[in-house]
C-alpha cells in the first residue's frame, strides 16, 4: 500500500503503447483507475514534466509520468442546514446549484463551516462522491467565495469522473458575466496566458511561463461612462483557479470589486463612489451565468443559466447613470 504523499515515477512500456493514460497508469502502479483520474483531476499527474489533466490522452513507450500522492483523511463534518444556496436541478446523480457571493465552496483554512459542501451534506446526506479520501465531496469544480453563480456537484463517482472527463476535454460549457475596470480593445478575443501560484504570494495566482494552459475568451456586452467601466462575457476553456480574474488583470481591464487583483481608478463618479463605499469587501463582480454540460448518467444535454444577481442589478443601475 502507498504511503501518504508519495512521488511515484513510472515509465511506459511497449505493451502500454496507444492506451489511455488513465489506463496504463493503473496497469502500471495498481492504483484504481478511479482513483488515476481523481488525481489527473486535481492536477497531481505530471507527464513528460508537464502537468497533464486528461485521463484520455494516449500514452507512448518510454514516457516519464509522475504522480503526487496526496494523504487521503477522512471526512469529519457536520451538516449545516443554514446554508444560503438555491438548487436548480437535482437527480440521483448530480445536483446544480446557484451559490451567493459570500459562500466558501469547500472546507479549507479558515472555513472549517459554513461552507457549500456543509450545506449540501444537510440536503444530500452521505451521497456525495468522495473518490480517493479527498476533503471536497461532490465538488468537481468551484467558484471563489466571492464569485456567484452556477456550480455543479457530483452524488456519486461515476457521475464525478463523468464530468470531470468533460472538465478536461474542455466539453463542459461555462459562461460568466463580469463588470471590469475600462473597455478591453479589441472588444471581443482571447487572453491564452499560462497560470500558477504568484512566486511571491500564496493566496494569488499569476501568469508564469510554465504554468498550467489557461484560456478565457472574451467580449465586451456593454460600456459604461465612456469606458470607465465595461459589462463583458467570459466563456472559459480551462477552468484554473482565479482564471478570469488573473486574466483580465493580465489585459490591464481587472474585474470591479476584486480584492486580490482589482484596482479602482484614482478619481470615480461621485455615485459609483458612493456606491462601492458599501461594496462587500470579498465580492468580486464576477458571476457565472450558464453552465452546460451532457448528463454522465443518461447522456443527456443539460443547459442551465443564472440571472445577475441583485447586487449586480443594483451596480449595473449606478453604472447607467454615468
Amino acid at each position: 500500500m502507498l504511503s501518504s504523499s508519495e512521488i511515484l515515477t513510472v515509465e511506459i512500456d511497449e505493451s502500454q503503447v496507444g492506451q489511455r493514460l488513465d489506463q496504463a497508469l493503473a496497469f502500471l502502479t495498481g492504483i484504481s483507475r478511479t482513483r488515476i483520474q481523481a488525481l489527473l483531476t486535481e492536477g497531481m499527474v505530471s507527464y513528460q514534466n508537464q502537468v497533464c489533466t486528461s485521463p484520455s490522452l494516449r500514452v507512448h513507450s518510454g514516457d516519464i509520468v509522475q504522480l503526487t500522492i496526496p494523504e487521503a483523511q477522512e471526512l469529519h463534518l457536520v451538516p449545516q442546514d443554514d446554508v444560503p444556496f438555491q438548487v436548480i436541478f437535482e437527480d440521483d446523480h448530480l445536483v446544480v446549484v446557484d451559490k451567493p457571493a459570500g459562500v466558501v465552496v469547500h472546507p479549507g483554512p479558515g472555513h472549517a463551516q459554513g461552507t457549500l459542501v456543509h450545506g449540501l451534506l444537510s440536503r444530500c446526506g452521505e451521497t456525495l462522491s468522495g473518490i480517493g479520501g479527498m476533503k471536497r465531496p461532490g465538488i468537481v469544480h468551484r467558484l471563489d467565495k466571492g464569485t456567484s453563480g452556477l456550480l455543479v456537484v457530483a452524488k456519486n463517482d461515476e457521475a464525478h469522473l463523468g464530468l470531470s472527463e468533460q472538465f478536461a476535454d474542455k466539453s463542459l460549457f461555462r459562461v460568466y458575466q463580469a463588470f471590469v475596470w475600462g473597455m478591453p480593445k479589441p472588444t471581443e478575443g482571447l487572453v491564452n496566458l499560462p497560470l500558477g501560484r504568484h512566486p511571491a504570494h500564496r493566496q494569488k495566482q499569476a501568469v508564469v511561463p510554465r504554468g498550467r494552459e489557461a484560456v478565457t475568451h472574451y467580449r465586451v456586452l456593454k460600456i459604461y461612462g465612456g469606458g470607465l467601466v465595461s459589462l463583458i462575457e467570459c466563456r472559459l476553456e480551462t477552468g484554473r483557479t482565479h482564471q478570469i480574474r488573473v486574466h483580465m488583470q493580465a489585459i490591464r481591464h481587472p474585474v470591479l470589486g476584486d480584492p486580490l487583483y482589482g484596482k479602482a481608478p484614482a478619481r470615480l463618479p461621485e455615485a459609483l463612489s458612493l456606491y462601492l463605499k458599501d461594496w462587500a469587501q470579498d465580492r468580486q463582480a464576477l458571476h457565472a451565468q450558464e453552465l452546460s454540460f451532457v448528463h454522465p448518467a443518461s447522456g443527456e444535454q443539460m443547459d442551465f443559466q443564472s440571472s445577475i444577481p441583485q447586487d449586480l442589478q443594483s451596480l449595473k443601475q449606478v453604472l447607467e447613470t454615468l
